[in-house]
């Protein structure tokens, strides 16, 4: 049986994998991995199964020593020092450093055979707002890899372009709370440039800008939310939900983010420019 060792853990390590979907009316949250086609990307080039654990690295800084012979997949954002987009053979003693990505936010790494924590609720993810799955790693942690893949996929190299690194242009349609919002608020989110906050975390990317002007200034009750939910605090600027976003929420959603650009919004990194239109 595999394993390996995390030496330094960096800013942020944890075990994702595709969450604990469908368990929300029972106040359990998704979570699972932010980038979600980064993630199934690693998984697919070392011929695993589907929802195989797999490690999401923010802003690298992880060190993982391989106690034994293991092929890894490296996806998302481009750390320097690993290889990318590509089946690896890592051999036994061999160290892996991942440098600080050029763009980008989170890193996958997958090892044939996944990473083999103890399952939550039908999930081997971390969730940091329910608590949920295992901790996120620490240095001295030894990671056990599982027996269970299929054939390898044949692929030499994924042909998957870096995540942005310039402005980024997300696609959002209307949410149900749009008419909380005037005219002038809705054209305010959809015509200025934001900013991606350092608040920001796997619950949601936060904006900063010019708040929105609202149609209604009541509460709310509660209501459930979703993942790529765009809710608008009191701030007025807007909240992009991530994986880890709590099940129900009392701020008007305003819009949603449309398909896979939810994706997109998990390699948003701090200070990076932000349009959303729609």
């Amino acid at each position: 049986m595999g394993s390996l060792t995390v030496l330094e853990s960096g800013p942020l390590a944890t075990i994702q994998d595709c969450g604990r979907a469908g368990q929300a009316a029972l106040g359990i949250p998704g979570s699972g991995a932010c980038d979600r086609t980064s993630y199934a990307l690693s998984n697919r080039l070392v011929g695993n199964e589907v929802g195989a654990a797999a490690i999401e690295v923010t802003f690298g800084g992880l060190v993982l020593h391989a106690d034994t012979d293991l092929v890894i997949a490296v996806t998302g954002a481009p750390c320097p020092g690993v290889p990318l987009n590509a089946p690896a053979l890592v051999q036994a003693g061999q160290v892996l450093r991942f440098g600080p990505p050029r763009s980008g936010l989170r890193t996958y790494v997958a090892v044939r055979g996944g990473i083999d924590v103890p399952p939550v609720l039908g999930s081997r993810s971390t969730d940091l707002l329910s608590g949920l799955g295992p901790a996120p790693l620490a240095a001295g942690q030894t990671l056990t890899v599982g027996q269970s893949y299929g054939p390898m996929p044949g692929v030499d190299l994924a042909p998957v372009a870096d995540p942005a690194g310039g402005e980024l242009v997300v696609r959002v349609t209307p949410g149900p709370r749009r008419d909380w919002f005037t005219d002038d608020g809705w054209r305010s989110l959809v015509t200025q440039t934001y900013q991606v906050s350092s608040a920001s975390n796997r619950v949601g990317v936060r904006l900063d800008g010019e708040p929105l002007e609202r149609a209604f200034t009541g509460e709310l009750a509660s209501e459930g939310m979703s993942l790529g939910a765009i809710q608008i605090p009191p701030s007025g600027t807007p909240v992009i939900f991530l994986a880890d976003h709590p099940v129900t929420g009392g701020y008007p959603v305003i819009a949603y983010v449309a398909g896979t650009d939810v994706d997109l919004c998990a390699q948003a990194r701090p200070g990076q420019a932000v349009r959303l239109i729609g």
